[in-house]
């Protein structure tokens, strides 16, 4: 296969500039999981090169939080046009690097566009002038929103272009400078975002990339001089998050993190409808997404029926290389298909009958690619789903586990029994039981009749429990990135206003 774009690596992009380490403390190589021989480059980081970053940031956040947002806000219209005018080059890079399928990749963009509409748009209106007439006797109250400062973004690899940026475009909007980490899965996926801040003529050192692995991405959250983090990846990434900032009480700390989400399916459900969006939020980016739809809850009458559905339709649809547009693509690495793999092990000796085995493929491609699996869950009790490591567990892979329940209770506690929160969905045609299981149902997004996968940027959007740290974001973004600051003001004062018992003022 003949691939269209293929870029230099350029290095860091800080202070307006790309630049090489000088001296590196190592190297990886970004490798497409779709097709193991499309090498798209070499990537070299220095932990030099964080200070460095740091230092740019701080040094044009007061410039740029001076500027008015209408004039902070036309450069990131321009940073839109640029996203647009590459749209072609971001789906197949999105596509070679971190197997997403073509279509989805464009469907990608077009969420970022949405995005920064709305941030534009809406999300600077949630953090207005508030004014209280004599919020005192001949006082005026207010409160106006600053912005926090240096704000470290650490960018995921499913949605690599798309979630970082919703990070980015409102704390930049808000007048904070940042430094982005791209997933060292996406590096140029990060490097591509960056050319685009840069054809949008941002002042230097508002906007900076630095690439790098793990420990990178550690010690730039830990780093003193930055004010905030916001961070999308795994529960466990953002729990040493956590922990590496734990003494520094005076960073913003946002974590978006994974997801074990549950649908319910009753009985008086669309099965159609249920069917077909319980395989596409199972198994839409090989299952690699926080919002993946891994647990359906079914009323018992239906299980039987629909699990032979379920199975019949997942056997049908075409994997293979994303730019082929296939259903589904590859996992993201190695690891991913040894940990996919293990997960089919664990759940059959927790009882579990394997409807859909997942197993390893070979394509035309050699790649990470995988079947998707089903299995039926046979221990139902809510003790069993609670010391389940299967059910528990954030596979991030193409499975649906398949629990069949009697009650509306006794969904519900199987729905809130995993240790996650971020999304549920419910299906039903009575709005007395979807109100009944939003009012009960533990987690940050509840849809009613659509899966668990869809959003939208105009609503916030976060979890709880291991899921994230109650920070909503997308249109609450700029909330986020901004801290309110309290103010009594009273233009007639004078020191003879008012009078103190034994004080003697005269």
């Amino acid at each position: 296969m003949a691939y269209r774009y293929n870029y230099p690596v350029k290095g860091n992009y800080i202070d307006g500039q790309y630049k090489t380490c000088a001296d590196p403390n190592g190297e990886w190589t970004s490798r497409s999981p779709a097709d193991f021989a499309d090498e798209l480059g070499k990537f070299q980081y220095s932990y030099c090169a964080i200070d460095e970053s740091v230092m740019a940031a701080r040094k044009a956040f007061m410039p740029w939080r001076r500027k008015k947002i209408s004039e902070r806000a036309e450069f990131l219209r321009k940073f839109k046009v640029a996203i647009q005018k590459r749209a072609d080059e971001f789906t197949e890079i999105i596509a070679r690097e971190v197997g997403r399928p073509a279509w989805e990749a464009k469907e990608e963009l077009l969420a970022l566009e949405v995005k920064i509409d709305v941030t534009l748009e809406e999300g600077m209106r949630l953090v207005e002038k508030l004014e209280i007439p004599q919020v005192i006797e001949g006082v005026l109250g207010a409160s106006r929103r600053k912005p926090i400062g240096v704000t470290a973004v650490i960018g995921p690899y499913d949605f690599p272009a798309a979630q970082p940026c919703g990070h980015i475009v409102p704390a930049l909007l808000a007048g904070n400078t940042v430094i982005f980490k791209p997933s060292e899965k996406a590096p140029l996926i990060g490097q591509l975002i960056a050319d685009c801040f840069n054809e949008a003529e941002l002042p230097p050192g508002v906007f900076n990339l630095l690439q790098g692995e793990k420990e990178t991405g550690r010690r730039l959250c830990a780093h003193e001089g930055i004010d905030a983090i916001l961070f999308t990846g795994s529960y466990e990434v953002g729990t040493r998050i956590k922990q590496d900032t734990l003494q520094q009480h005076w960073k913003l700390v946002l974590l978006q993190m994974g997801g074990k989400n549950p649908a319910i399916i009753w009985e008086d459900a669309d099965l159609e409808l249920a069917l077909k969006d319980a395989l596409v939020g199972g198994f839409i980016s090989a299952g690699q997404r926080c919002t993946s739809m891994s647990r359906i809850i079914i009323h018992h009458s239906h299980a039987e029926a629909f699990v032979e559905r379920l199975h019949e339709r997942a056997k049908a649809f075409v994997i293979g290389h994303p730019l082929d547009n296939p259903f589904m693509g590859p996992l993201i690495d190695a690891g991913s298909v040894d940990r996919y793999m293990k997960f089919q092990g664990i759940a059959v000796r927790e009882g579990c009958e394997p409807v859909m085995r997942g197993k390893t493929l070979e394509l035309g491609k050699q790649g990470n690619y995988v079947a998707p699996s089903i299995c039926l869950v046979k221990a139902t009790s809510l003790e069993a789903t609670k010391k389940s490591v299967y059910q528990q567990t954030e596979i991030f892979g193409p499975n649906i586990a398949i629990i069949p329940v009697r009650t509306l209770e006794e969904a519900i506690a199987q729905a809130n029994a995993t240790q996650y929160g971020l999304a549920a969905a419910v299906y039903t045609k009575s709005r007395t039981i979807y109100e009944k299981c939003w009012e009960e149902l533990q987690a940050g997004l509840i849809n009613w009749n659509r899966p668990t996968i869809t959003a939208s940027a105009r609503l916030p959007y976060g979890g709880l429990k291991k899921s994230g740290n109650h920070f909503a974001t997308a249109v609450f973004s700029t909330l986020n990135s901004t801290y309110p600051v309290a103010s009594l003001e009273d233009a007639e004062r004078s020191a003879s206003s008012e009078s103190f018992p034994g004080l003697n003022w005269k």
